[in-house]
């Protein structure tokens, strides 16, 4: 009995030997599976859809070239049997082992494409950008964006998103929707406006934070520009600010990338040549500086400014229409006899002769 017991014993030794090697050889086998790389040529994107199971990715990928078959990626599974696989749309370039590729889809590295608002752009500017780029129908971010009803519980008089829309980087992947977009820039807006330490009438604050980011981008001179339209508006002058006229023309679909005569005599809600206070709405979309400006102005009595002629970008601000006729003239003879009438970045008398 002993000889019997000691001859099954050494059987079940050998048996839980092979079994060992055979584990061994087969995760050697999986690992070389997993590891070894490949060179994809051109650049793959895949979509994977959601509720895609693993066998459902693994002959995506070997079908879209990215994998050779799908047994490198189902062993790579075998490895990681507890990681999720995320859906959505996915950029394979270069040398890449089926490992890389798991953990990729693992990680959900996404591909995405990024698209840059800088401040003072207008939904007009935005739709251009997306369409130009390929990346949203222009026509149709210009649908979601003239819809308001993001933002009615903060500024229920607001005609459009214009102004609310966060200018800053997005970005955009297969499944991104101009609703989409848009949901996601009006609530970086909101966060914009509460680190601006924004309160009181937000749609007021934010139209002519909106005039402030489109007359000057020189950062020290917004609080300044902030309150020659705040002087006026409290002494009932209109605030002749271009911007407006130009934002007008573009809503009736009219702009020709200049201003004319017939722009400034136009009778449009947004000219404010013709029409006293703010405009019905943002004409551009503030960065959170010229939010800041518009709430808390500088301290002065200018009532006029225009451009210094210079090329800096900075302005000449004045209290009296004397003193900026005079910047005008100035501005003028900087410009060395090229046609600059009117004045760029004038406030005030630069273009009407009077306050």
């Amino acid at each position: 009995m002993a000889r019997r017991a000691t001859g099954v014993g050494a059987a079940l030794r050998r048996l839980v030997a092979l079994a060992i090697f055979g584990g061994l050889a087969a995760c050697g086998v999986a690992a070389w599976l997993v590891m070894t790389p490949r060179q994809i040529s051109n650049e793959v994107i895949v979509d994977i859809p959601r509720g895609s199971g693993t066998r459902q990715i693994a002959d995506l990928l070997a079908r879209e070239g990215v994998l050779d078959s799908a047994l490198p990626f189902l062993a790579a599974r075998l490895l990681q049997p507890g990681r999720k696989l995320q859906a959505g749309e996915y950029a394979f370039s270069g040398e890449m082992s089926p490992w890389q590729v798991f953990r990729k889809i693992a990680r959900g590295e996404i591909y995405y494409r990024e698209v840059n608002f800088p401040e003072g752009s207008n939904l007009f500017d935005m739709a251009e950008k997306l369409e130009s780029e390929g990346m949203l129908p222009g026509a149709a971010f210009r649908k979601a964006a003239m819809n308001p009803a993001l933002i009615r519980d903060i500024a229920p008089q607001a005609p459009s998103l214009e102004g609310y829309l966060f200018p800053a980087t997005y970005r955009i992947t297969k499944h991104t929707t101009p609703e989409s977009l848009v949901k996601e820039m009006t609530a970086r807006f909101r966060r914009a406006w509460k680190q601006a330490g924004g309160q009181g009438d937000v749609h007021q604050y934010v139209t002519l934070a909106s005039l402030v980011e489109k007359e000057t981008g020189v950062g020290d001179e917004r609080t300044k520009v902030a309150s020659v339209y705040r002087n006026r508006l409290d002494r009932g002058m209109k605030l002749d600010c271009d911007p407006t006229t130009i934002y007008a023309a573009l809503l009736e679909g009219r702009y020709r990338g200049t201003i004319y005569r017939s722009d400034l005599n136009n009778p449009h809600p947004y000219n404010t040549y013709q029409h006293p206070g703010l405009p019905p709405g943002p004409i551009a979309n503030p960065g959170v500086q010229s939010l800041s400006a518009a709430l808390k102005p500088a301290q002065t009595e200018y009532l006029f400014f225009v451009a210094k002629g210079d090329g800096s970008g900075g302005h000449v601000f004045s209290t009296s229409v004397e003193g900026h006729n005079k910047a005008v003239e100035n501005y003028r003879r900087a410009q060395k006899g090229k046609p600059t009438s009117p004045p760029a970045g004038s406030t005030g008398s630069g273009r009407s002769g009077g306050a």
